[in-house]
């Protein structure tokens, strides 16, 4: 009978009761798998009809580990206060649940600058590599003349053609926005650093055409910063004046805003109403619900692990900027504002 479909590393590993790292190590000759096992592999593969060359398709110059690495700036990350902890931590139970290791490297801002090479890719510890957090195109193109078998996860280049997994942050940035202005605000500004990140750039784009499509002006120059250009935080300018409404680029950044505001005897939202991004503070409590989009973690990291797996093990996929969705998180941050309703 012809055989209806090509046999794959996983149908051998489901067949015997092992990891497909174990099938692929023994198929390869690669350490850790006993002689024994080896043998009884490599026989069962052959009995299934599993073609070895398909091997060759299989893109790490590391050979294969079972580790894949997750290289995070280190501007972006803190054990405390660190969205990026909070994704690393789903996406390394994730790949373990995928039988493979998750290796940690952060990313200095000086071997960033000097295009230093990831040492978990320098020393062969890992099969392939997730870039998690916003890094400089230079560098991307550097890493990619060396190793090809990465991908970037919350961000994308706009420069360079390398598989990315990010949030559909232009739409539901217009979709929050549009949320406030139906709750009778006109006067919005938006908090985030328009060139930090692609993040905040399509954030703010959403934005923008919220404002336009409800007749509201808006300028570049009226954003309101809450980080440098290299996404380290700032204080937050609060403005002469206020708004009815502010729209903040992400959690961490409402929550700090808001702190600020109550400092200053400014009340959310009897004052001023605040909504937020990514449905995650950590450390900065606050005593409100913060209105927000939430992209679940548990699917952007599925996304990306899926999409990094098929690179290493060879296995087709379609290549590009993969977009995740998310929900409209509805709480008390944002409050009618019938004033200007009536107005």
């Amino acid at each position: 009978m012809e055989q209806k479909k090509k046999i794959r590393l996983a149908d051998i590993a489901k067949e015997i009761g092992v990891s497909s790292v174990t099938i692929s190590k023994a198929l390869t000759d690669k350490e850790g798998v006993s002689d024994d096992l080896r043998k009884q592999i490599k026989q069962l593969a052959e009995s299934m009809g599993y073609k070895t060359k398909k091997l060759k398709t299989v893109s790490t110059s590391a050979g294969t580990t079972g580790n894949i690495g997750i290289l995070i700036p280190s501007r972006f990350f803190s054990r405390d206060s660190s969205y990026y902890w909070y994704l690393f931590n789903f996406l390394s139970k994730e790949l373990l649940s995928r039988n493979y290791y998750s290796i940690m490297e952060l990313l200095s801002d000086n071997d960033e600058k000097n295009l230093v090479l990831p040492r978990m890719i320098s020393d062969n510890k890992v099969d392939g590599l997730i870039v998690l957090g916003q890094t400089n195109d230079d560098y991307l193109e550097a890493v990619s003349k060396l190793y090809k078998t990465f991908i970037l996860l919350d961000f994308y280049s706009t420069k360079l053609d390398v598989d990315s997994v990010s949030n559909d942050d232009y739409y539901f940035s217009y979709k929050i926005t549009n949320y406030v202005i139906s709750q009778g605000h006109k006067k919005l500004r938006f908090v985030g650093n328009f060139e930090a990140t692609t993040s905040i750039c399509d954030r703010y784009m959403g934005f923008q055409k919220a404002m336009l499509e409800n007749s509201l002006q808006t300028t570049i120059g009226e954003i309101i910063p809450d980080r440098d250009e290299n996404g380290k935080r700032i204080e937050i300018p609060l403005p002469e004046d206020m708004p009815t409404a502010f729209i903040c680029n992400c959690d961490e950044t409402a929550a700090l805003l808001i702190n600020q505001l109550e400092e200053k005897g400014i009340k959310v939202p009897e004052d001023v109403s605040v909504s937020g991004y990514d449905n995650y503070v950590s450390n900065n409590k606050l005593d409100i619900g913060l209105t927000t989009v939430y992209i679940h973690p548990e699917s952007i990291v599925r996304i990306a692990a899926d999409l990094i797996i098929r690179k290493i093990t060879g296995t087709p996929y379609m290549k590009g900027r993969h977009l995740v969705s998310g929900e409209l998180i509805i709480r008390e941050s944002v409050q009618k504002n019938d004033f200007i309703s009536s107005n």
